[in-house]
């Protein structure tokens, strides 16, 4: 499916339990923001990707939007997820 109702490969969750699970859905969803927050440069780049995903120029990338709609989340390093499972890497001197 082409244009505006081709699908995400994956819903893109909203507050509230909502999906935007089209690029029409994304694009409605931006249109309703308000007029300064539409201006950010986070929904700037995803409009931008959304129009191209839709007019085939471009992939159809869910990240632009992601990022628009976590632009407040500040990300923390969390040690506990990281995997060690390949251990200490050896090296030339060592041997």
């Amino acid at each position: 499916m082409k244009g505006w109702r081709r699908r995400f490969d994956d819903p893109i969750p909203l507050p509230r339990g909502r999906q935007l699970v089209t690029l029409q859905d994304a694009a409605g969803y931006m249109m309703k923001l308000p007029k300064g927050e539409q201006q950010l440069e986070e929904w700037q780049t995803a409009t931008e990707a959304l129009i191209m995903a839709a007019e085939g120029r471009g992939p159809l990338l869910r990240v632009g939007m992601l990022r628009a709609l976590n632009r407040h989340v500040e990300r923390e390093f969390n040690p506990d997820r990281k995997d060690s499972h390949w251990g200490k890497r050896k090296l030339a001197r060592d041997s």
